[in-house]
């Protein structure tokens, strides 16, 4: 018989998405952290699309550019992301990861697509490892370039004090937000307070830049110089490179506050700061090279480069958190192997460190940071990454509109095509970048595709391989019956992955020992391709008989798996479990790499490596170390 737990989720699984509170207290956290990376791009963007394009400093080309960045705000993040992207929530849960995975168990699809379009999602991913690398470096050394014009003297010390910052900001990650997130969200008011301002000075002496609104300012730049025009893009791209954050980050607050705090607040802020710069380069052009901290009186130069440097570490904040966020995810859907993960709040489950990313993403910013020497120099890396993802995003949105919102092919198709008009514009452009820096996020994105790849093939392999020698546990339980074995007090937990197979850990145990427990819990973990997962269907029990049960735990790919507090929580009358009694018993699989059909011997070596390096699944299960037994195997792949 089987029977479904009803009891109460444990604190550590029940943080929902979205904290409660009123939408303007929402609204004023979402300002700390979903709009921390858009909200620093005024500190090069502007600058770096006359850079790139090798403009002059013309009015034309000033209107032009502005007319751009404004349509492009406007186009991709207003109308794109915000109307239509927002809803392609899974559960409430947005991102390139969450929104791949409602393509796993798609029935709509057909199954060849389904996995170009899930690999095609799992690169997308992998890019995002090389946003969260890039934006830390050029976002902080663009605020610290602000001393160069406050106090020159300080020049030379530009990087190192860039240096400096990144490596506090990664070394007191083990901390944790909790603290620091409260004081987020009125930094970051503060600073769009003072972008409007700062703007708007510039705008009340030079109202001729208004007319960068009339998008026939950008037609005109694109038709008079259409090839500075299009290589200008590679610059105005830089304007909308935090929206990817708007959606990763949309299951936490919900698409309402983050609407709210755009439309109302940030847009406006953003554009009046995009125009003041402008106007600033009406008057006087030989100021392009730092046109934003122009904006200030030679007094507040220096504040301004202390506020900058804050709001940028805001926004580093969000990009490294989005970055253990997606890694845990990955680990729960199986493409990645399990890591230390530790939760650093004990109410808000979204609150998570992973060391090993941390220092990854630190060597790399840091390395960034000396290896460009310039925010300049660094903006040629950042785009070519943001633009593959919005690429990526608009494809997957079109199989959401067949698929989950069931639009006719004519409608889908459309819209999708009016996305990708800009989306491919932005990526030509970005292209142009690849020789001068924009082949990291690539080559980045490149080689988390293989390890994800890989580790999941690998998985498939080894579990095929272990299931070709496995024995169906009732057949094992009639041979137990036919031969008794003699049993132990307590309770054998044996995980193992396959539900109504008998574990090789209990075949060994019992070959090696010749005693069995005198109960047998086979535990068999499932992740969902859903965040979250109801209470009601997190356990299923089913008695086997001589004192064998199988039970089946149940996770979103947002939640984190605590065995010995989910098998007490089963409520059966025939079933009742005490965490002192057990014995946790799990497989240390030795993979071997064979000349067995299955990947190229390269990838069984990466495979190998990556399986021998892998956190323990004590740890990750929540199994007491001091009562687990690890049975070791050998297995060819």
């Amino acid at each position: 018989m089987t029977d479904r737990r009803n009891a109460t989720q444990t604190a550590r699984k029940s943080s929902p998405p979205r904290e409660h509170g009123s939408l303007a207290l929402l609204t004023l956290t979402a300002l700390g952290v979903v709009f921390g990376d858009i909200g620093t791009s005024p500190l090069y963007a502007f600058r770096e699309a006359f850079k790139v394009g090798g403009l002059d400093v013309t009015e034309q080309s000033i209107l032009g550019v502005l007319s751009l960045i404004f349509w492009s705000l406007v186009l991709v993040v207003s109308i794109k992301y915000l109307l239509f992207v927002l809803r392609a929530d899974n559960d409430g849960e947005g991102g390139i990861l969450a929104l791949t995975s409602l393509l796993i168990h798609s029935d709509k699809s057909r199954l060849n697509s389904r996995f170009i379009m899930i690999a095609v999602g799992l690169f997308g991913t992998a890019l995002l490892y090389g946003d969260g690398m890039i934006t830390p470096a050029i976002s902080v050394l663009s605020a610290v370039e602000g001393l160069e014009v406050a106090v020159p003297a300080l020049e030379p010390w530009v990087l190192l004090i860039a240096a400096v910052i990144l490596v506090t900001l990664f070394a007191n990650q083990h901390r944790g937000t909790a603290v620091l997130g409260s004081f987020f969200g009125p930094i970051m008011v503060v600073w769009f307070v003072v972008l409007a301002v700062l703007g708007l000075m510039q705008i009340v002496g030079n109202p001729s830049v208004l007319a960068a609104i009339n998008p026939l300012s950008a037609l005109a730049f694109a038709a008079d110089k259409p090839g500075f025009a299009f290589l200008s893009l590679g610059g105005v791209f830089l304007v909308v490179t935090g929206t990817e954050a708007l959606y990763a980050d949309m299951g936490h607050f919900g698409p309402k506050p983050i609407r709210l705090g755009w439309f109302g607040f940030v847009f406006p802020a953003l554009v009046l700061n995009y125009l003041g710069q402008g106007a600033l380069l009406l008057d006087n052009p030989a100021l392009i090279d730092n046109p934003f901290y122009e904006l200030a009186p030679s007094w507040g130069v220096l504040p301004l480069v202390v506020l900058a440097t804050a709001a940028t570490v805001i926004a580093s904040q969000a990009l490294i958190s989005g970055a253990y966020s997606l890694t845990s995810q990955a680990i729960q859907l199986g493409y990645l192997p399990r890591q230390r993960i530790r939760h650093t709040s004990s109410t808000q489950s979204g609150q998570i460190y992973v060391a090993g990313i941390n220092w990854i993403l630190m060597i790399a910013s840091v390395a960034l940071v000396f290896s460009f020497r310039s925010s300049s120099n660094l903006a040629a890396a950042y785009g070519v990454g943001v633009a593959s993802m919005m690429v990526i995003t608009t494809i997957l949105l079109y199989v959401i509109m067949r698929d989950r919102w069931e639009w006719s092919n004519v409608k889908a198709v459309s819209l999708t095509l009016i996305f990708l008009a800009f989306d491919v514009l932005f990526f030509g452009a970005n292209v142009t970048k690849i020789p001068a820096g924009g082949w990291f996020p690539l080559a980045v994105g490149v080689f988390g595709f293989t390890l994800m790849t890989t580790w999941k093939r690998g998985r498939t392999l080894l579990t095929a391989r272990l299931e070709r020698s496995e024995l169906p546990i009732q057949r094992f339980i009639e041979s137990i019956i036919e031969n008794p074995q003699q049993r132990v007090s307590g309770t054998g937990v044996y995980l193992h992955p396959v539900a109504g197979a008998t574990p090789p850990t209990l075949l060994t145990n019992l070959r090696h020992h010749e005693v069995l427990h005198e109960r047998i819990v086979l535990v068999a973990l499932e992740v969902s391709n859903r965040p979250r997962l109801p209470e009601a269907r997190r356990s299923e029990l089913t008695r086997l008989g001589e004192g064998f049960f199988q039970v089946v735990l149940r996770y979103g790919f947002m939640e984190r798996a605590h065995v010995p507090d989910d098998l007490h929580n089963i409520v059966s009358r025939h079933f009742s479990f005490e965490e002192t009694h057990a014995t946790y018993f799990i497989g240390k699989e030795t993979v071997l790499p064979s000349a067995v059909p299955g990947m190229k011997l390269w990838r069984e070596h990466l495979y190998a490596f990556m399986h021998r390096n892998a956190a323990s699944a004590a740890l990750s299960f929540g199994l007491p170390p001091e009562r687990v037994v690890e049975v070791g195997i050998q297995v060819p792949i």
